[in-house]
């Protein structure tokens, strides 16, 4: 995640993934260090050495041999040497301050693997340009994306032979990721098949999706009827004092700065889903509802969570709903809302809109604020182009095999995702069906934010319905590892 996809959803889900003082990317799109011994208490963060790889800028043009440096982070103390399997954990959009101490570490201790995690384009440190201004941003796409993990995973593989003395070995590569990471999990296994054994795709928002009114519906089945009733009320009063004095209400939020009413809006919607996507539902729902039967101002309770809660203790920066910051070019801290809306607005849209009835957010986050946002933010000519990146991928269609598709039952982005198995090929899909099982529970345990040490599953309300399909993820990497053993090269 930070609009790790909401806005914030997105952004907050980058946050979640890689800084895990704050949270594991779709929003915001956005939308993861101190080390510990072990003996004491298990890190947070496995490893936060920062490696550089120089990266190909543009893959497509046999003349421009312009790079960059990449960053990327190893951790080896499980690695079995020699034939031990590498794991690589790929970076989503957001900064990436390490390797996330998480059920993944689980998994490599378990298969003896190597960790490595490589920082997407463009984020963090690893950006090509001083300036993020609309010309620069060219090069940033999924496409170029999975070509930097490509040529990253030969120069890795070659360079770890160098370290053990060796020549020519290639070693089983297992892929993972988490929400747009996630996606390009599933469609580096679709387009590079004989580059890993297999693909972990967790919350993987494989389909793009112009208007996603099935992310809104999500969050009113999440919240329950009567926390959802709250929710809408509180939303039309919102609505009416916004009429009446926005500048007020504005300032009661701690958002006095977003003067377009519909990135205030995007702000007040984007509060909610987080509690929902990242497994905390009561720490928004008992405060409402709570409120509402005690006759309270259920804007001033709404006001309260905000500012307590999704400001103060997920550590939510206002600023990046508003679209005069996103028009900023700097590199700075919180680039990455403006670089995932980029993305958002050239290849996925999954614009967040309002359904044409029964909806928790308000209507005014509508097509058009979305499309105006895009014009306004990047200027002219810059849409989504959701049908190409369909067909490009597949969608939800995805003509591949030996992805491992998982979603929680309470994330409003697993309608983005494949949610049915394909057996033919390979493809199993599971839900983990549980009250706080939401972005990434697989990896994350619960809830998926704060960071839980090795994604423990203790705080779900159903245990077993992690356990369970974390087991069913240990049996598929088993054989798909074991098959690329056999066959001694990276692919079955």
């Amino acid at each position: 995640m930070r609009r790790w996809l909401t806005l914030s959803a997105a952004f907050s889900f980058i946050l979640f993934l890689y800084f895990p003082e704050a949270s594991y990317g779709v929003s915001p799109p956005i939308t993861l260090l101190r080390s510990r011994k072990f003996a004491e208490e298990p890190p947070k963060i496995l490893s936060s050495q920062e490696l550089w790889f120089n990266q190909t800028l543009d893959h497509y043009s046999p003349y421009d041999h312009r790079q960059f440096q990449q960053r990327y982070y190893e951790f080896l103390d499980y690695f079995r040497i020699p034939d031990g399997p590498i794991f690589l954990i790929i970076c989503g959009e957001g900064p990436c301050g390490g390797i996330v101490n998480d059920y993944i570490a689980v998994l490599a201790k378990k298969f003896g693997a190597a960790m490595v995690t490589l920082e997407h384009r463009y984020y963090g440190k690893s950006s090509p340009f001083k300036s993020l201004a609309t010309e620069n941003l060219k090069y940033l796409s999924s496409k170029q994306a999975l070509n930097d993990l490509a040529a990253f995973r030969q120069y890795y593989q070659d360079s770890l032979n160098v370290k053990l003395n060796r020549t020519k070995v290639e070693s089983s590569w297992f892929f993972f990721g988490g929400s747009y990471s996630g996606a390009l999990s599933a469609w580096f296994r679709l387009k590079y098949p004989h580059l890993t054994c297999g693909s972990l795709a967790s919350s993987a928002v494989v389909q793009a999706v112009f208007d996603f009114t099935e992310f809104d519906q999500q969050i009113g089945e999440s919240a329950g009827p009567e926390c959802k009733a709250v929710l809408q009320e509180t939303t039309q009063l919102i609505e009416q004092k916004l009429a009446i004095n926005g500048r007020s209400l504005k300032a009661s939020f701690g958002a006095a700065d977003l003067d377009i009413d519909g990135d205030f809006m995007y702000f007040v919607a984007d509060a909610a889903v987080i509690a929902f996507q990242y497994g905390n539902p009561d720490r928004l729902c008992k405060p409402l509802v709570e409120a509402k039967n005690g006759g309270e101002d259920l804007v001033d309770a709404y006001a309260k969570y905000v500012k307590d809660y999704y400001v103060e203790t997920f550590g939510t920066n206002v600023q990046i709903y508003d679209q005069e910051f996103l028009k900023r070019t700097d590199v700075n801290d919180d680039s990455s809302a403006r670089l995932w809306w980029f993305q958002v607005c050239t290849e996925v849209a999954y614009f967040q809109v309002a359904p044409s009835n029964d909806s928790v957010r308000s209507s005014i986050v509508d097509t058009k604020y979305h499309l105006d946002l895009c014009k306004n933010v990047f200027g002219h000519g810059v849409f989504p182009e959701v049908d190409a990146t369909n067909l490009y991928y597949g969608g939800t269609k995805i003509a591949g095999s030996k992805i491992i598709f998982t979603n929680g039952s309470q994330d409003p982005w697993r309608h983005a995702s494949k949610q049915t198995s394909s057996p033919e090929a390979d493809m199993p899909s599971y839900l983990i069906t549980c009250h706080n099982c939401g972005h990434c529970t697989d990896m994350r345990g619960c809830p998926q934010s704060p960071l839980v040490i090795e994604g423990n599953e203790q705080n779900c309300t159903s245990p077993d319905a992690v356990r369970k399909v974390r087991q069913k993820i240990v049996e598929h990497m088993d054989l798909w590892l074991s098959q690329c053993q056999d066959t001694g090269r990276s692919f079955f």
